[in-house]
């Protein structure tokens, strides 16, 4: 080997130590939580939502997926987090500087908690009085919840969060209901649709096309209805009518900005609003930030005693009876493949094969998402055999849960009798082929991005050395073209050694020391 060629070599070792040292590896996150009641640790970070959502379903920890903001990355471009509620908040309490805009991911068809996204702009709705709004809107939700689903409840039961700016009034609403959630964000946003169609209405009352004939008679409760919801219509930008309910938030797989985080390149950050009336219930492991911080989660819904409501669009239902019957009790809809698959095809599948047999053909006739606990909750009909009283029951059905963590299944029942007792059937494997482990791999130590113990998110050092090897390659290949162009003569032997060392390596899995040494005396011949 030539003095160049080593001295070539000996500049590329000495460049990649400089960058080694110029960004040393990123220690990987360790748990120092001592707090005994915590799950244990686990803090992944993902490019891609797809993935970070799917390690998050197969993860045996109880887990949930949060979005980060990055500064110094592209506009729109996040990092996904998959961590528990507790481990997050501790860092996020802490580490402002990299967690400070963060946003919880509402998983498709999970269980969630009604929201609501509001803003306007203050430069063009002066006249108008934010909180005055916000509370009559929280009244008008309330008498909806009461009308529709004989709930009662105040603006004690709603968290109300404020970022407004001298530029912008906004603010977050989360309903507390007590022991009840939605079936999922796109049920929620029904119900906002449904309640507000007054409002919406009185927008599009504006823009109506007189050439298309004269304009349909409206009837004097239409018109009150719209007069009620006048409060709801704010101005843009340009000046054109809009809501102050954002009803774009309600999307799947929906990024919700946290309590206490802004968006990139903003500070203003959500808080408790000045008018929250809502106080979280004392407990002796958190601190009261911590309890708003869990309050704000929209998926932070438990299957325990929930009462699931649901509202689906009129179009949906197969005939004007079942829509009447829909209305007056839309959390008890009974109608048949009412939602045909779950996020998860193939534990539906599963299910109908547990309740089709003896002779009976049992369906689905509702599922039931809980991101919380990653648990499926199926309601059967036309199938009510019960390992309780091991016979059908003659009227109530049962239910039949998945638990997608632990990859067992079980079953509940809808008698009375039963539901005293709290009785659930013993836990049964699930096969292999619809457990999560089994479905979605990953490469565990596979991870682009890691977060070192002062809260620094950098690329991880197996992303950095390829690029930097990469690098060396080219740069390599760049130098052997450069030589060979200037004629360097005395390479050519050397090569010529090195091809016959490497196809001798080819046919010996092991090359004895003699070999080598035989093969480096020529090569030095050469040289001389």
């Amino acid at each position: 080997m030539t003095r160049r060629k080593w001295q070539d070599r000996l500049k590329a070792v000495e460049q990649r130590a400089v960058s080694y040292q110029s960004a040393p590896i990123s220690c990987p996150y360790k748990a120092r939580l001592s707090r005994p009641w915590q799950p244990s640790s686990v803090w992944r970070l993902f490019p891609r939502q797809s993935d970070a959502i799917a390690f998050s379903q197969r993860c045996r920890e109880d887990v949930h997926v949060f979005a980060l903001e990055k500064e110094r990355t592209g506009a729109g471009q996040r990092i996904y987090l998959v961590t528990s509620y507790t481990e997050l908040w501790h860092y996020y309490s802490s580490h402002r500087q990299s967690l400070m805009h963060c946003y919880e991911v509402i998983p498709e068809g999970a269980v969630c908690k009604l929201y609501f996204d509001l803003e306007f702009e203050a430069a063009s709705n002066k006249q108008l009085d934010g909180k005055k709004m916000v509370a009559a809107l929280i009244q008008y939700v309330c008498v909806k919840l009461e009308e529709m689903y004989s709930l009662k409840c105040s603006a004690k039961e709603v968290l109300n969060l404020d970022s407004s700016t001298a530029e912008k009034f906004s603010r977050h609403l989360i309903f507390l209901l007590p022991d009840c959630a939605f079936k999922d964000n796109k049920h929620v946003g029904n119900f906002i649709h449904q309640i507000l169609k007054p409002a919406l209405k009185h927008l599009q009352k504006g823009n109506e096309d007189v050439t298309e004939g004269p304009k349909s008679k409206r009837s004097k409760q239409d018109e009150e209805n719209e007069g009620e919801l006048d409060f709801l219509i704010v101005k843009g930008k340009d000046e054109q009518k809009q809501l102050f309910v954002d009803l774009g938030v309600y999307t799947k797989n929906r990024n919700f900005r946290l309590y206490k985080s802004s968006k990139l390149g903003k500070n203003a950050a959500f808080s408790v609003a000045e008018d929250n009336e809502f106080v979280p219930v004392s407990n002796k492991h958190t601190t009261e930030e911590e309890r708003i911080f869990l309050a704000s989660l929209i998926t932070n819904v438990s299957f325990t005693s929930q009462r699931i409501l649901t509202h689906d669009t009129p179009e949906r239902t197969s005939s004007e009876s079942s829509r009447s019957a829909h209305r007056r009790d839309p959390h008890t809809s009974e109608l048949a493949g009412e939602h045909l698959t779950s996020p998860y095809k193939e534990v539906d599948d599963f299910v109908l094969k547990l309740v089709h047999k003896d002779g009976i053909q049992g369906n689905i006739r509702r599922w039931t998402y809980f991101a919380t606990e990653q648990l499926l909750v199926y309601d059967i009909g036309k199938f009510r055999w019960c390992s309780n009283v091991a016979r059908f029951h003659k009227s109530n059905n049962i239910i039949i849960i998945v638990d997608l963590k632990e990859e067992v299944w079980y079953q509940r029942c809808h008698d009375p009798e039963c539901r005293r007792q709290n009785y659930r059937s013993s836990s049964y494997p699930l096969p292999q082929e619809v457990c999560m482990s089994y479905m979605l791999k990953e490469d565990e130590d596979d991870q682009q991005f890691l977060m070192d113990e002062q809260g620094n998110i950098e690329l991880s050092q197996s992303s950095d050395s390829t690029k930097i090897d990469a690098e060396a390659d080219q740069s390599s290949s760049r130098r052997q073209t450069e030589n060979t162009q200037e004629g360097w003569d005395d390479d050519a032997p050397f090569l010529e050694a090195l091809v016959e060392v490497e196809k001798t390596m080819e046919l010996k899995e092991e090359i004895s020391d003699e070999l080598m040494i035989q093969a480096l005396s020529e090569c030095e011949a050469t040289l001389i």
